[in-house]
């Protein structure tokens, strides 16, 4: 890797040239400990019960699948072609490590792990980790600020998190209004009849029936929901565009208030102190690889899980009424056979549909239905620099940015690591990991959009699309010399050429999704799917869909086998009890074809 000096143009050239490949940090061997094996009902693997499953993919749902399977006494193998963790994991930059240090940390996007998940920190928790009580869940930090970061000299928005004050005991539809609507008008400041309006609309999906949801809410776009296009830009660019585009990677225009709403939800119950594991928002205290992938597969050897990486999933293979193997490619190029008990597709929906035969499909019509379930561009890039910005201490959200950018500075949150002495050449000083949520829309450096630009291109318009949002109010918190180098996930290729690829791409919601979700057990008897895809109660792209979809996969094949071992626990998302009665009055009203009782129009 280059470093540049004074010059930004040489830095970026060179440190292009250094962004195209990956590599996985070493393993950390964290052998479980018997008394964290006590406290989790089920982690000690069961004795071998001679029956194998074959894990098709080995990001997060394949490895929750492979660790709750193992747990019951299945011999499980993962077929993996690129790295364990998928999206979720960390890489290193190649060539950056210098005097014996690390190489430096980089990412597909900054993990994001909050509150309102159960089922993902219920299996950090079984993953041991030296010196922590409660494994690798407790490598998990919480940020105490997020900032809208504004452009155009607008002042930028900071709030602590969680908010201060605004728990309440009994949560009344009235008392969630005054405290949604100290929280906006503190932090937004939007006119009051605006934030008035959006707590009347958050009010209506709160205490909407099941029916109302699935059969209007979700063939509703937020933006036509929330009445955007009667609003103020603002109102626009941090309540319609700001949640869908920046945390959904939807748009607004598009995205399914069911889920959009069902996630707002859960986020207004975490801030109001009900339903959570955690605070609202939650990051990890070291590069992902580090603090939680590296254990996790060090606790699965452990339980005797083996590991194909390289190995490329081409075709699962039907007959006589089940999987009767899988075509894959192991690291040679070699054409094998794999054959098992069991199979689980845990391979992103993008990648997995192209796996499943046309016997396969004919044998269960809900695969078909996968076929137009969405994918879109969400990708990370880092920054290193020479020097800490000052900018906040938590996620930013630059809202005006033409490509969406959402980002963190990541080096005040691994306490454990001193970054200029453990990583890259002892020069860089911090890791500002940024997330590019809109690849189709101009940018303001060059007038094209990210899939149009070349690699240094996009490293180029991020840095000047941040600049806009954080240096446009007479402080300069992002300085050119500061820049030491960065990093494209390299999972983008054909930047700037007609043909741009994406191998991660993320599931979006657009109206009409949850139709087409299919569910983890399917009409074949030994296949079953894993994946944020999959239908789970959390109708949202994330890890902990991942997670949710992989336990539910285990406890169909277990229901296929007869199996008299534990079913794995599926949290559901939270409901708060007081509601339950509006949720019942609604869906009277909904029968006889009224509106809900806060939807004035």
């Amino acid at each position: 890797m280059t470093r540049t000096g004074s010059s930004r143009r040489t830095f970026l050239a060179g440190a292009a040239a250094t962004a195209g490949a990956v590599g996985v940090s070493g393993a950390l061997p964290s052998p479980a400990r018997a008394e964290d094996r006590a406290a989790a009902p089920g982690a000690r693997a069961a004795a071998p019960n001679g029956r194998r499953v074959a894990v098709l993919g080995g990001g997060v749902a394949g490895l929750t699948a492979a660790h709750e399977l193992a747990e019951r006494g299945f011999a499980v193998t993962v077929y993996e072609r690129r790295a364990l963790g998928g999206k979720a994991r960390s890489m290193d930059v190649p060539g950056s490590a210098r005097g014996g240090r690390r190489p430096l940390p980089a990412e597909h996007g900054f993990r994001f792990i909050p509150g309102i998940y159960h089922n993902l920190p219920d299996t950090m928790r079984r993953i041991p980790f030296p010196g922590n009580a409660h494994g690798v869940w407790d490598n998990l930090v919480a940020p105490p600020e997020m900032m809208f970061a504004r452009a155009a000299g607008r002042e930028d928005l900071r709030a602590p998190i969680p908010w201060p004050g605004q728990s309440t005991a009994v949560l009344t539809p009235d008392e969630i209004r005054r405290a949604l609507t100290g929280i906006l008008q503190s932090v937004v400041r939007l006119p009051l009849h605006e934030t008035a309006y959006f707590v009347d609309r958050v009010l209506v999906f709160l205490t909407s029936c099941d029916e109302r949801r699935n059969e209007v809410w979700e063939h509703t776009p937020w933006w036509d929901f929330v009445r955007a296009a009667r609003m103020s830009t603002e109102y626009q660019r941090i309540l319609a565009v700001g949640i869908t585009r920046n945390i959904v990677a939807t748009k607004a225009e598009e995205a399914s208030t069911r889920t959009v709403g069902a996630l707002g939800e859960a986020f207004v119950f975490n801030a109001l102190g009900r339903g959570a594991d955690g605070p609202p928002d939650r990051i990890l205290n070291l590069p992902t690889n580090e603090a939680w992938i590296d254990p996790w597969e060090a606790h699965l050897r452990s339980l005797g899980v083996e590991f194909r990486i390289g190995w490329t999933v081409q075709e699962v293979q039907y007959g006589a009424g089940r999987v009767s193997g899988v075509t894959v490619l192991d690291p040679t190029g070699a054409r094998q056979t794999v054959t098992a008990d069991h199979y689980v597709s845990a391979l992103p929906v993008e990648h997995a549909r192209r796996t499943w035969s046309a016997a396969l499909r004919a044998a269960d019509p809900m695969l078909e239905r996968c076929d137009r379930l969405e994918t879109d561009w969400m990708t990370g890039i880092q920054f290193y620099l020479t020097e800490r910005a000052p900018l906040v201490h938590g996620h930013l959200n630059c809202i005006d940015s033409p490509w969406s950018l959402t980002a963190i500075q990541q080096a005040e949150h691994w306490p454990a690591r001193d970054f200029p002495a453990d990583y890259g050449d002892g020069v860089a000083v911090d890791c500002l990991s940024v997330d590019i949520s809109d690849w189709d829309k101009p940018g303001i450096l060059y007038g094209k959009t990210a899939k149009q630009c070349t690699r240094e291109e996009v490293a180029r318009e991020v840095w000047a699309q941040l600049k806009a949002s954080l240096n446009d109010t007479g402080k300069t918190l992002l300085k050119d010399g500061a820049l030491h180098s960065w990093f494209l996930d390299p999972g983008v290729d054909g930047l700037g050429t007609p043909d741009p690829t994406n191998q991660d791409q993320l599931l979006i919601h657009p109206t009409g999704t949850f139709h087409n979700r299919p569910s983890a057990g399917t009409r074949i008897p030994n296949f079953f799917l894993s994946g944020d895809y999959v239908a789970v109660d959390i109708d949202l792209a994330t890890m902990e869909g991942a997670n949710a979809s992989a336990r539910a996969a285990v406890n169909a094949l277990l229901d296929r086998e007869g199996s008299a071992a534990q079913r794995c626990l599926v949290a559901p998302m939270y409901r708060a009890p007081e509601l339950e009665p509006s949720r019942r009055h609604d869906q009277w009203r909904y029968r006889l074809g009224l509106r809900n009782v806060f939807d004035v129009g």
